[in-house]
């Protein structure tokens, strides 16, 4: 049975989907604010949705993949924790995730992602810091290290 790893995007958003082949983590329960996605997952829960913990191993695999591809920083622990679920369920699972640093992670990883209601990641991208002031590149922070200007987000290169 192929099962859905739901990020909070779905219950947001409402995803009409088989409530008893979805699989969720106790960290997006958290994360729903609004009445109507608290309702969405509570419906989902009464018709079989699982909320399920990842394993430690699956996360230590996922933080390992996100510091190559430079995304650790983007990543919550919410969304490292909803990638170890869908690498537990790798061969019989979709991710349903609208963020794009999780996808990017997500298909470096082998797992299969769709999109809620945003659009598909096109490429797996690496990413690196580039100074605002001195323009130097640098692989991770917010403020460089030589002139003090702010660090921000730039493409490296494609997968």
């Amino acid at each position: 049975m192929e099962y859905y790893i739901a990020d909070s995007a779905v219950f947001i958003m409402g995803a009409g989907l088989e409530p008893h082949r979805m699989i969720t983590i106790p960290s997006v329960v958290n994360e729903l604010k609004s009445n109507e996605a608290s309702m969405r997952f509570e419906l989902a829960r009464e018709s079989g949705a699982r909320v399920e913990m990842p394993g430690e191993d699956f996360r230590e695999a996922v933080l390992k993949i996100a510091k190559e591809t430079r995304d650790c920083e983007e990543l919550s622990a919410t969304d490292v924790d909803i990638l170890a679920k869908a690498l537990e369920y790798k061969d019989n699972s979709v991710l349903l995730t609208d963020d794009y640093a999780v996808q990017n992670v997500a298909r470096v990883m082998g797992i299969e992602v769709k999109p809620v209601a945003q659009k598909k990641i096109k490429d797996v991208l690496v990413w690196q810091k580039q100074c605002a002031g001195c323009r130097r590149y640098f692989d991770s922070g917010d403020v460089c290290p030589v002139c003090g200007s702010a660090l921000r987000k730039r493409r490296k290169r494609k997968i």
